[in-house]
Formats: structure tokens, C-alpha cells, sequence
């Protein structure tokens, strides 16, 4: 490589860092998914209505339950763009004694106004569901109810429920969505790739289809396999499957890469290749940590 691509890649990995530590969101690894639970709500009426997810631990990340000091609420007041509640409604969940010892994590949705509650960010693995109306004081829970996926959906319908009966929620997994978060990751990634794939002196459009034709195999196999570790073991096996994986991403890509992309112009040595896979998906990481605190629906 010549000094003039080092400093190009030395001024691109600063660039990456230092985007990283200005923007302290969420992590996602490469575009990849993250943990979800997402409860929708069928004809939920016109009433305020407030939702949270009552856990079996009193902490998931980084929420947990009230430690009864002043300085651990966590209100809309103090945080004025979180997923925490106004004070008032704080109050009336961290009052609720759930007969179970379920735990409020301090989080919360105005459901009637979203129509669901989307819990995007380390949720419980197991939970209750819980609605607060404020107007008349009432509260309506669920039974026990599971992270039975990577992407755990579940739908509750509002017509007609009793408050004494409780919630019934079904399981109803969003096939549509994952497909269309798996195609928008695939978009990120191809476009942080060739951005780096330009600098690295890959312009020709053979080029190009090699590296749309790797691309496309290897993110295609990352997700799935991703998806189908987390889909019952939960955050931290698909940490260490992500980690395990994205290395295998790297070396593959690199290999393959030496075996079928004709050379840069001007020409480059061999080893090109798996610093150019390096930067790529160290790029495409940087993109998806920071989008998936503005898109948390698709990164």
C-alpha cells in the first residue's frame, strides 16, 4: 500500500472514532440487529393510556427499577427525550405492587397515542404487560409473558377487556419487518463498503460486481446465522455468536476478495485485500452504531 493510502486509511479509522465517541448511542455491531420486544395494541380507543413492561429482574441494561432515592428517578421532567415517563404517571407505576414481584424498569410508552410499545434496547426477558389509565386511576396487566425470539412480537386486542380478567397478548412474529430490516442493513453496508472501496482504488464496474456479489453472501449469512443463534438464546449469545461471526465475515471476505476481485489501479500488494475488508466493515460498523440511535426500528 502506498503512503499515500496509509494516510487515507489511518485519516478514515480516525474519522470512525471519533464519530463513535461523539455520538454515544446504542452499539450495534457492523449494521446488525439488536434484541427487541414489540407489543402492538388492536383497538385501543380514545382514552390516555400509558404502557410499560414489567420484568422478573429488577434490572435489563441499562434500566432498572427504583432504588428509593430521588437522585434514581427517572422522569420526562429530567430526561426531556427519553422513553421515561412524566412524573406523575413515574408515581402511579412505581406505587403498582404487581402480585408476582414483577419490577417497573422506569420506562414507558404513551400507547395511545404510538398503539404499542416497542422495547428496543436490552429488553426483559421475562415481563408483564402493563396499562395505566390516568384519568380514572385503573390499571390492566398481563400474565407472564416471554422473549420467545430474537425479535419477539406479540399483539394485544382492546375491545372489550376487562380490567379484572387482564390482558391476553398472542405471539405474532413480523416477518415484513425483519425482511425489510434485513434489506435496509444490506443497503447500509453496500454503500459503506463501496465508499471505501473507491478510496482503495476499485473502480471498475467488475470490480464492483464482485464486491456487490461477495457482499451480498456474506451479510445475507451473518444475519441469518445471527438470527437463528439469538432466536432462543437471548443478548449474549448473539454478543459472542456477532463476534465470532464478524471475524469469520472479515477473513472470508479477504479470501475471497484475493481469489476473484481483479487488483486496484494503480496496482496494490496482495494484503490490500484484507485491510480493505478490515476498513470496510469497521466502516459499515460506525454507520450502524450511529443509526441505530435514530433508526432503532431497522439497526
Amino acid at each position: 500500500m502506498s503512503e499515500k493510502n496509509r494516510s487515507l486509511l489511518r485519516a478514515v479509522l480516525l474519522c470512525v472514532v471519533l464519530v463513535i465517541l461523539a455520538f454515544p448511542v446504542p452499539a450495534s455491531a457492523d449494521a446488525g440487529p439488536k434484541p427487541s420486544v414489540r407489543i402492538r395494541f388492536e383497538n385501543m380507543g380514545e382514552a390516555l393510556c400509558y404502557g410499560t413492561l414489567l420484568s422478573e429482574s429488577d434490572s435489563t441494561g441499562p434500566y432498572s427499577a427504583w432504588d428509593g432515592t430521588e437522585e434514581d428517578i427517572r422522569t420526562r421532567e429530567e430526561y426531556p427525550h427519553s422513553d421515561y415517563p412524566p412524573r406523575a404517571v413515574w408515581e402511579a407505576f412505581a406505587a403498582y405492587q404487581d402480585p408476582d414481584g414483577c419490577f417497573f424498569l422506569q420506562k414507558s410508552w404513551t400507547v395511545s397515542e404510538t398503539g404499542e410499545i416497542a422495547w428496543t434496547y436490552y429488553p426483559p426477558d421475562r415481563f408483564k404487560i402493563l396499562l395505566y389509565y390516568p384519568e380514572t386511576g385503573t390499571f390492566v396487566s398481563s400474565g407472564i409473558c416471554e422473549s420467545y425470539a430474537f425479535d419477539s412480537y406479540y399483539t394485544v386486542d382492546m375491545a372489550g377487556v376487562d380490567p379484572a380478567a387482564g390482558l391476553t397478548a398472542r405471539r405474532s412474529y413480523d416477518y415484513r419487518q425483519e425482511v425489510t430490516a434485513l434489506a435496509a442493513r444490506f443497503v447500509l453496508t453496500i454503500a459503506a463498503e463501496t465508499a471505501v472501496a473507491l478510496l482503495f482504488g476499485f473502480r471498475e464496474k467488475r470490480q464492483f460486481r464482485v464486491l456487490l456479489a461477495v457482499n451480498l453472501a456474506t451479510q445475507l449469512a451473518l444475519n441469518l446465522l445471527l438470527g437463528l443463534s439469538g432466536y432462543r438464546s437471548g443478548p449474549w449469545a448473539f454478543a459472542l455468536a456477532y463476534l465470532l461471526l464478524e471475524l469469520a465475515v472479515i477473513a472470508a471476505e479477504a479470501a475471497l476478495y484475493r481469489r476473484f476481485l481483479p487488483p486496484p489501479a494503480p496496482p496494490q500488494k496482495v494484503r490490500s485485500y484484507g485491510v480493505y475488508s478490515l476498513v470496510a466493515n469497521g466502516v459499515s460498523f460506525g454507520a450502524g452504531w450511529l443509526l441505530s440511535g435514530f433508526l432503532p426500528d431497522l439497526f
